[in-house]
Order: C-alpha cells, then sequence, then structure tokens
C-alpha cells in the first residue's frame, strides 16, 4: 500500500473576508448587534426599576445620570437598539410567510431598515419630549 505524500488543497470555511458585504448580511450582523445590546440597556432599566422601588436619593441619582447627555445618548442608541430589532424581527416573519424572499426585495428591506429605525427613534423621542412638556 502506498501512501501519498501530496496534500489536498482543503476548501475554506467561508468568513467574511470571502463573502462580499451585501445589505441583507450586513443587517443580519447588525441584528445580532443590536440583539446583544439590548441585554445591557434592559440593566438600565432594571436600574432604574429598582432605584425607583428603593429609595429617592438612589432614584435622583439615576435621574440625573440618565438625564446627562452622555445618558442620554445612552438611552437614544437603546431605544434604536430596540426599534432595529423589533423591526429586524419583524421583517424575519414577513419573510418566514414566504414574502420578501427576492432578491429584490429583500435588499430593498435591508436598505431601508438603518433609515426607518432611526426615524422611528427620532419621532419616538419627539413625542416623548412633547409629552413631558420639556
Amino acid at each position: 500500500m502506498s501512501k501519498t505524500t501530496a496534500t489536498r488543497a482543503r476548501p475554506l470555511s467561508p468568513h467574511l473576508q470571502i463573502y462580499k458585504p451585501i445589505p441583507t448580511m450586513m443587517m443580519s450582523i447588525v441584528h445580532r448587534i443590536t440583539g446583544a445590546a439590548l441585554y445591557f440597556g434592559i440593566v438600565l432599566f432594571v436600574a432604574w426599576l429598582l432605584a425607583a422601588a428603593t429609595s429617592e436619593n438612589w432614584f435622583n441619582s439615576l435621574s440625573a445620570i440618565y438625564g446627562s447627555l452622555l445618558g442620554r445618548l445612552i438611552l437614544f442608541g437603546f431605544a434604536w437598539a430596540l426599534i432595529h430589532h423589533a423591526l429586524g424581527g419583524i421583517r424575519h416573519f414577513v419573510m418566514d410567510t414566504g414574502r420578501w424572499l427576492e432578491k429584490r426585495a429583500s435588499t430593498k428591506m435591508a436598505v431601508a431598515m438603518p433609515f426607518v429605525s432611526v426615524a422611528l427613534t427620532v419621532v419616538i423621542w419627539i413625542i416623548g419630549y412633547m409629552a413631558r412638556g420639556a
């Protein structure tokens, strides 16, 4: 029995250096990132609930942090992540029904996602500020 010393080149596993980034792939990646970011946002929300339930001093301190410019930027990012992730879930739900599976339709939806999610986030924040009276 003879042994072959020549080794065959094995195929590379697909990864980001092989694939050209396309809108649907990028939105899939952003959907995963926003899902992970929601974990951090939930920690902020739970901290706010605990502060509201425990003491007025802690609640006022946390409100001052959340009300600062950095705090509002973080809360805006959390709101955007929540809306973007929800829209991505709705998009995938519609695709599960057999719609928007064609390349052109799915690409259009993927390109629209960032714009729609940012617009909805801004509208919700404007409504929130109007309701607050600030």
